[in-house]
């Protein structure tokens, strides 16, 4: 074996260390920018001293260009380096004020500053990153950024190619300094604020491959200029409020891959000429206002993988070339008024991923070419005209989210539809199922939605159910499944929304609920006994609804425990007592049912003291409707609306039910058909969000109180059937949105106030039965309204007779003379003229002195 020479090896290692050495070096970066950074750093720590990240970012560092996410480049005129490169992102889940980031914009040779995902909040200094000029890629995606973008930095970074200010809160217009920018190949604006119109002026950006303006509020006609962006491969420009139809110049877009123009309000025909765009393997427009049919042209579209035409109003035929793209994996037509060719079979060239047949006249049986689609994951078959029992094929498919809904499919599940290990979602309401469901039911471990109301379905609810560990919403209304026995969600099922009413379930009122469960619908069953404690036990209960059952007792006080309750129905029950004063202390409350039942005692005069709620709403309301995202698979995420079921209430003089889109927006208080006495209390006045009021069928007696005119947003007011007395208050002329007023059967007297919505309320039957009402409305007048008789002169009675008797003695000849000269004058004395003799014209005189 040779050894090798020591001298020749100290040799080589000190040329390996000279050439690993010097560029360090040299690479020292300059002391400002080193000082800028270390700003940065400092001001980071501030907030959150546990900061680890930027450990290497330290002053005894001989050079920034060694730290992390730090890149610099030596110009080709010094042998110095400058910071040409900073990633940033994701460095801290901690809010970092924007003032924080000045220190960065002196690093004027920047040419990459990516700041995304660092919750970054407050506004962009403008003049500060208009230093940056040499910037070619900025990202600021992913964080809290509010204000407008700033117009005036962004006119000075010329020599920008990506620019991404997605996932913020940017408000105000798309500057048109943006549209100067003519490097740029990427912008992305999607998900923040944005409104008004797109300027005509992005036809400028001839250079543009990517533009993503998608959820913003932008309006407006799409301008035609956008056909000049012949370049672009992703055009995003879906959830937003654009309308008028989508233009022509499109078709210009060859390069385009992706075409996303759903969810906005877009009408007219899709472009006949759409099959143009031959390179596009993702065409969305979906959830607009589209007409027309399926164009023909669209045949020519051979790569498309995604075809999102769901809800529209588009007509025709359903072509069944859509089957013959090989690429094809979700296709989506449904909620249009499109038709299916019952009578034609297909045989699909496609694999599918994701099908929405919704509302498209499939009639029969469920075509049984969807057999062969064994990778289905998503399957949508709702509103339509099928029928015959489940098939067995559709259950051992495997499908993650089944939605048949709206059908007129029948039989009892198959055991093996729960024993699939991908079903995610359920959704079979209104059809006609029956039987009982299947103890397989706990083999569905990933189960999340389960939607089985408006069948026929019957029996106990499977003990098994609660071992379904991520079930959150359950619909099993309006049924007939019966028993005294719930199943044990308690823990071990995380249920938000659960909904039994309208069935057979008899017993004490459940309570083994999850404490997160946020809805619980128990009405419309056969429960008793009185309301229990543990119902305190579900802490984040916002929707309690109990009504149309036997519940008895009094109104107890530990409901003030359940804070965030905002819904409560106890509507036609037996319940006894008064109402707790405690029961205003509920500040969240914004429907309270209490209506048919057997109270008594008076309004608290406090009972409105704390109900904030009504009051005055919250700046931000929301809504009750759910919003689930599926995500289990890798390739692709389905966002389904599943809307809670209407909130019924006697609204207006008849039941109606309250939609979940809507439900934030009315507060209403119903004491109805109750024994409730005494005044009504003038704080009532004060529920100034109240869109409905009923106090009826009670026996409230005294005046009504003049405040009930504060209530600005009532709509509904009905005061009928008490024992009220006088005057309806001129203070009702008020309540400007006011279309439905009752107070019928009371002791009302008095004119109906003139003026406002009271105008419009002149519906004789919602003042009947009143003491002594009067006005146009009832088409009775007030006794002030009528004038008075006129009266005769009177006259001295004992010159009466001697005035008669002049006036007879001295008119009786005047008028006779008068008369028998008329006559004479007439010719009436004139003698007839012989039989025989000719008729002849005589002359005025000569008939005259004939006379005489």
């Amino acid at each position: 074996m040779v050894m090798a020479n020591p001298s020749l090896l100290l040799e080589s290692l000190f040329i390996l260390f000279i050439i690993f050495l010097l560029p360090c070096l040299s690479s020292s970066c300059p002391e400002y920018q080193k000082q800028a950074l270390l700003r940065f750093k400092s001001s980071v720590l501030a907030i959150n001293p546990s900061f680890l990240t930027l450990d290497s970012w330290n002053s005894s560092s001989s050079s920034c260009c060694l730290w992390d996410k730090v890149t610099c480049s030596s110009p080709s005129n010094s042998t110095s380096s400058v910071v040409i490169e900073l990633h940033l992102s994701d460095l801290s889940a901690e809010f970092m004020p924007s003032n924080l980031l000045p220190p960065l914009f002196f690093i004027r040779s920047l040419r990459v500053l990516d700041l995304s995902g660092n919750s970054i909040n407050g506004q962009i200094p403008a003049l500060g990153l208009g230093n940056l000029s040499n910037l070619v890629h900025l990202d600021l995606s992913w964080n809290s950024i509010n204000g407008q973008i700033p117009a005036l930095g962004l006119s000075n970074l010329s020599n920008l190619v990506d620019l991404d200010l997605g996932e913020n809160g940017f408000n105000g217009s798309i500057p048109s300094q943006l549209f100067q920018l003519k490097y740029l190949q990427y912008l992305d604006l999607g998900n923040n604020l944005l409104e008004g119109g797109l300027s005509p002026k992005v036809g400028s950006l001839q250079d543009l491959r990517m533009l993503d303006l998608t959820s913003n509020r932008l309006s407006g006609e799409l301008p035609e200029e956008i056909g000049n962006l012949t370049k672009l491969q992703q055009l995003s420009l879906g959830r937003n409020k654009f309308s008028n139809g989508i233009p022509s110049s499109i078709s210009y877009l060859r390069e385009l891959e992706e075409l996303d123009l759903g969810n906005n309000s877009l009408s007219m025909e899709i472009p006949s000429d759409i099959g143009n765009l031959s390179n596009l393997s993702l065409l969305t427009l979906g959830r607009n206002k589209l007409t027309g049919g399926i164009p023909a042209s669209m045949q020519k579209l051979n790569k498309l993988y995604s075809l999102d035409l769901d809800g529209n109003l588009l007509t025709g035929e359903i072509p069944f070339w859509l089957f013959d793209f090989k690429d094809l994996l979700h296709l989506y037509l449904g909620g249009n008024n499109l038709t299916w060719n019952n009578n034609m079979k297909i045989v699909p060239k496609c694999t599918l991923i994701e099908l929405s047949l919704r509302s498209c006249g499939l009639q029969g049986d469920i075509p049984e070419w969807i057999s062969t689609q064994t990778s289905l994951y998503f399957l949508d078959l709702s509103m339509n005209q099928l029928h015959g029992p489940f098939p067995q094929w559709v259950a051992e498919i495997g499908v993650s989210y089944l939605i048949l809904s709206h059908n007129k499919l029948l039989g009892s599940l198959p055991p093996a539809l729960f024993q699939s290990s991908r079903l995610f979602v359920l959704a079979l309401s209104h059809n006609n199922f029956s039987g009982e469901l299947p103890k397989t039911i706990r083999d569905a471990k990933v189960l999340f939605i389960l939607m089985l109301d408006r069948n026929n379905f019957s029996g106990p609810i499977p003990q098994s159910i609660s071992q379904n560990s991520i079930l959150q919403i359950l619909d099993l209304s309006h049924n007939r499944f019966s028993g005294n026995i719930f199943p044990v969600f308690d823990h071990q099922v995380n249920l938000l929304y659960a909904d039994f009413s309208s069935n057979q379930f008899s017993g004490e009122v459940p309570t083994t609920f999850h404490p997160n469960i946020e809805t619980l619908a128990l009405g419309g069953n056969k429960f008793f006994g009185t309301l229990p404690s543990n119902l305190t036990k579900l802490r984040n209960l916002q929707r309690l609804e109990l009504q149309d059952n036997n519940i008895s007792g009094e109104l107890p006080n530990f409901l003030l425990q359940i804070s965030y309750l905002q819904v409560l129905n106890l509507r036609n029950n037996s319940l006894q007592g008064s109402i707790p004063k405690t029961l205003s202390n509920h500040q969240n409350l914004r429907i309270l049912d209490l209506s048919s039942n057997n109270l008594t005692g008076e309004i608290p005069m406090e009972f409105v003291n704390n109900l904030t709620r009504m009051i005055e709403a919250p700046p931000n309301r929301t809504s009750q409707t759910l919003d689930f995202v599926g995500g289990i698979s890798f390739l692709f995420k389905i966002s389904i609306m599943f809307e809670v079921k209407e909130l019924i209430v006697n609204w207006k003089k008849s039941k109606q039910g309250l939609s979940s889109h809507k439900i934030d927006m009315y507060f209403l208080l119903d004491f109805s058909n109750n024994q409730l006495s005494s005044e009504i209390p003038t704080s009532l006045g004060a529920l100034k969000n109240l869109k409905m009021l009923n106090l009826s069928y009670n026996k409230l007696s005294g005046k009504i109180p003049t405040s009930l005119g504060d209530l600005q947003n009532v709509e509904g007011l009905d005061l009928s059937h008490n024992k009220l007395s006088g005057p309806i208050p001129t203070t009702f002329t008020k309540l400007q949105q006011l279309t439905t007023l009752d107070v019928s059967n009371n002791k009302l007297t008095g004119r109906i106030p003139i003026g406002g919505q009271m105008n419009t309320m002149a519906d004789p039957n919602f003042y009947a039965n009143n003491s002594d009402l009067c006005g146009f409305q009832i088409h009775v007048p007030c006794p002030e309204d009528i004038a008075p008789a006129p009266k005769l002169q009177e006259h001295d009675n004992n010159e009466e007779p001697w005035i008669l008797l002049e006036a007879v003695r001295i008119g009786y000849p005047v008028g006779f003379i008068l008369t028998i000269g008329n006559i004479f004058l007439v010719g009436y004395f004139n003698p007839s003229p012989p039989s025989n003799s000719r008729h002849r014209r005589h002359h005025p005189h000569r008939l005259i002195k004939q006379r005489i």
